[in-house]
């Protein structure tokens, strides 16, 4: 497995520096700050690819807030997506709260969605989303994201929180696999 990642590591696209996507976080930022200045929200960090951006994103923010962590997946470690397995959901409670969604990639909009309703379900009074990607496609999605920090090309991506089979989440950029 370790080849494989090495190969794919090698080969990819970088299609944004690590400078241009801090820079990203920084517009999403302050954008949310603008946005929900006022709101009192709860910080919910999709795992596991969330991670970095909710990390970078929230040493921006400047408003009171509280975090908790929400995990449904539809790939677990997989290259194309199946049904949502949901692996973990929030402790706070959700009802009147303000919720902010924060998540690495909008990509089908099938698990933001799911995340959306489930949110929506528990009462929250309003329900917010961020990703640090948003993809481009031919088509519709079920939602769209409010604050986005890049749209990139629909490519297999993966760094600041986007994997390949589980890898290169770490990696210092947004990559694209070769076709």
């Amino acid at each position: 497995m370790l080849e494989e990642i090495k190969h794919v590591q090698a080969t990819a696209d970088l299609l944004h520096s690590e400078q241009q996507v801090e820079a990203a976080i920084d517009n999403m930022a302050q954008e949310i700050n603008i946005a929900l200045a006022d709101r009192n929200p709860l910080l919910l960090c999709v795992l596991n690819g969330g991670i970095p951006t909710f990390g970078k994103l929230l040493t921006r923010l400047t408003m009171p807030l509280t975090i908790d962590s929400i995990n449904a997946s539809r790939y677990q470690n997989q290259t194309s997506g199946g049904s949502i397995e949901w692996l973990l959901k929030p402790e706070t409670p959700l009802k009147g709260r303000t919720v902010l969604i924060i998540d690495d990639i909008l990509d089908e909009g099938i698990t933001l969605q799911a995340i959306y309703h489930y949110c929506r379900g528990q009462g929250a009074a309003a329900v917010y989303s961020a990703v640090l990607v948003d993809k481009i496609l031919d088509h519709e999605k079920p939602l769209t994201a409010d604050f986005v920090g890049l749209h990139v090309e629909n490519r297999y991506l993966f760094g600041y929180g986007m994997d390949y089979k589980g890898y290169l989440r770490n990696a210092p950029g947004i990559f694209a696999c070769k076709e």
